[in-house]
């Protein structure tokens, strides 16, 4: 039922030898060997198990050809889990940064593992995800993402990590353009929505801390309940900023049944027993008292941006950066996502 690692993908090997030498000199405590292994699933930052006599470690790195000035910010991350943790108890513990070139390409960190179930594309082994277990699962992720979206953030020290004032202008504009740079297919769908987005910039009325990547492969599930969130993983870009554009990745990212295929792959959300998109707003606005009434925009909002980041990655696999067999047939996600937000707008509703 533990969520597990796997042989490391061709091309994304570690220097292990490097890594023991600095271990040895700043990890307390550390003497010996190491087993290295890969946690498959993520599109982003890399994931390794870090295995020592010891105890055991989750190191996070950057992945191989990605523009590192342009994201993937390791100190950052770090930063995120060592000031989040004190006030919120959902994050791994953290423990070492380094940015010496010389032991990687690029700086990494180190956290500690957090033994659990992970819901990723294909249902755990020895788990019957009845559709009675779903709903419980769908109630604790978004009853956990409004408890995050309402920690007060001066009491918590968060208010150093984000600009709020024009948050969804910037993002709106700052996704467009990311789209055109990592842009390989005409995709009539996405560019409808992009101008639509311009045009439609809504008010922007609440200031949380947010997660930006919220969703059912980022949260660690305790095996003897399934509904307690113990871990939620995968801060790299998390700030300050309308919550309400959180909430809307996360819809987007939340395939129902009647989706396309080619969004399924991605979450277990289109099983049995899951919560409607809209029955995930509705729950949330219960939680938070916010205003939902532009639920569209944000949901169609959440649509683009994780086309632009399924985009980014196929550019990536395209130009050669990484073989990993599952980004071949990344474009049909990209245009599924426009498709949706293109329904959305059709409709009026998610």
């Amino acid at each position: 039922m533990i969520d597990q690692p796997q042989e490391i993908r061709q091309g994304e090997e570690l220097d292990q030898n490097k890594l023991i030498e600095y271990l040895s000199r700043e990890l307390e405590g550390f003497h010996g060997s190491i087993e290295v292994s890969q946690f498959p699933s993520g599109f982003s930052n890399l994931t390794y198990l870090i295995k020592t006599d010891q105890k055991e470690y989750v190191l996070r790195r950057p992945p191989f050809g990605a523009n590192i000035k342009g994201g993937h910010d390791m100190a950052r991350e770090f930063k995120v889990l060592s000031t989040l943790k004190p006030v919120y108890d959902k994050v791994p513990t953290p423990v070492m940064f380094c940015d010496d070139l010389e032991v990687m390409d690029c700086d990494f960190y180190l956290m500690e593992r957090v033994k659990g179930v992970i819901l990723r594309g294909r249902p755990p082994k020895d788990i019957d995800l009845k559709p009675e277990i779903m709903k419980a699962i769908s109630e604790a992720c978004i009853d956990n993402l409004a408890a995050l979206h309402t920690l007060d953030l001066e009491s918590a020290g968060l208010n150093d990590f984000g600009k709020p004032e024009g948050y969804t202008e910037r993002q709106v504009h700052g996704w467009i353009k990311r789209y055109f740079n990592a842009k390989t297919d005409e995709l009539k769908p996405m560019e409808q929505v992009a101008k639509w987005l311009e045009e439609n910039l809504p008010n922007q009325k609440y200031i949380s801390f947010i997660h930006n990547d919220y969703k059912y492969d980022n949260l660690v599930l305790n095996p003897n309940r399934l509904d307690e969130i113990i871990a939620v993983l995968d801060w790299e870009m998390a700030t300050v900023g309308n919550p309400l554009m959180d909430l809307g990745t996360s819809l987007a990212y939340w395939a129902q049944a009647d989706d396309s295929d080619a969004l399924k792959p991605f979450s277990l959300t289109w099983i049995p027993g899951n919560y409607t998109r809209k029955e995930l707003v509705d729950r949330y606005e219960e939680k938070t008292g916010f205003d939902l009434s532009d639920q569209v925009f944000y949901y169609v909002f959440g649509a683009f941006k994780i086309g632009v980041i399924i985009q980014q990655i196929y550019a990536r696999y395209q130009k050669g950066f990484t073989q990993d067999p599952r980004f071949a047939n990344l474009i049909y996600a990209v245009q599924a996502c426009g498709t949706n937000a293109v329904k959305a707008l059709e409709k009026g509703g998610i």
